[in-house]
């Protein structure tokens, strides 16, 4: 259990979790928190993303993107302690159980968020799995932004509320672009790696410089949006709070484009993963103030 507690990447699971969470504050100010729909939207986001990550671990060695000159967080099958065949099996458990909640939430707000909840599951396996997988083409960074941003935002407040809210659409560009910011590192650290196995990042596709400048996107504008909320709304000033994170956001862009070597910015990883669970704590309690 503890191996498999290691292959779904813990401390990257805040990713999921904090566009629920931002939801979750939207749906309470609104009115309503039906406790059991919440709980199944963290359980579904949290399966989906675990679902990707084994997927990613189980794809990548098939592929031969994963070799022992891999930086980063060991993966279970490279490293030999989980063999392919008991990857893919669990792989597609946890995606059924991901399918077995998305049919309930299903059941609650109709056949548009089943059709939600299938993407989001296919797209999981599909960034690194099938023919045409996003994360070789470049395409992860939209899906990273899309389903880890709006759609799951809007998407919890329209299960709790049974409206479509566009302040929980705007709120949700914070979580997604955070989240694009660890696959940015992530694909800046890889760049050689992914180079050699023809996985085309973005980095790989545009050049290093490119990926440095799309990571300072994600984190200023991702920081700076509660601007924006309060400008629009007038309300909720306490979630202000969170664009302190900008201490932490621009020093890490600043190293970002100072370090030229690739293998350096591997210690930055786990850092952006704590600025997006930083700015989620700030935002949701400030917004329920």
């Amino acid at each position: 259990m503890k191996i498999y507690i290691e292959g779904a990447r813990p401390k990257t699971l805040i990713a999921s979790l904090s566009p629920v969470l931002i939801g979750g504050v939207i749906a309470y100010d609104q009115g309503r928190f039906p406790i059991g729909i919440f709980i199944a939207c963290v359980c579904f986001a949290l399966a989906v993303q675990i679902g990707t990550n084994f997927a990613n671990d189980y794809i990548d060695f098939l592929k031969g993107t994963d070799t022992s000159e891999r930086m980063g967080p060991r993966r279970l099958v490279q490293a030999g302690l989980v063999t392919p065949n008991k990857m893919r099996k669990v792989t597609f458990g946890v995606f059924a159980v991901a399918g077995l909640i998305g049919i309930y939430l299903m059941m609650v707000g109709g056949w548009q968020i089943g059709v939600l909840s299938l993407l989001a599951i296919l797209f999981g396996y599909l960034y690194t799995g099938g023919p045409y997988p996003l994360g070789y083409l470049g395409l992860g960074d939209l899906f990273v932004l899309t389903f880890f941003g709006p759609v799951a935002t809007s998407g919890v407040v329209y299960l709790m509320t049974k409206e479509i809210s566009p302040i929980a659409i705007l709120a949700g560009f914070p979580p997604g672009l955070l989240s694009t910011a660890i696959l940015v590192i992530n694909n800046l650290r890889d760049y050689e790696s992914d180079k050699r196995a023809n996985k085309k990042s973005l980095p790989v596709r545009f050049g290093m410089g490119f990926g440095k400048w799309e990571f300072a996107f994600c984190i200023l504008l991702g920081i700076l949006t509660p601007c924006i909320l309060f400008g629009i709304t007038g309300k909720h000033p306490w979630s202000l709070t969170s664009v302190a994170t900008l201490g932490i956001g621009i020093p890490l862009v600043r190293n970002v484009f100072n370090d030229t070597d690739p293998k350096r910015l591997a210690p930055l990883f786990p850092k952006v993963g704590k600025l997006l669970t930083l700015y989620t704590l700030l935002f949701v309690i400030g917004w329920s103030l």
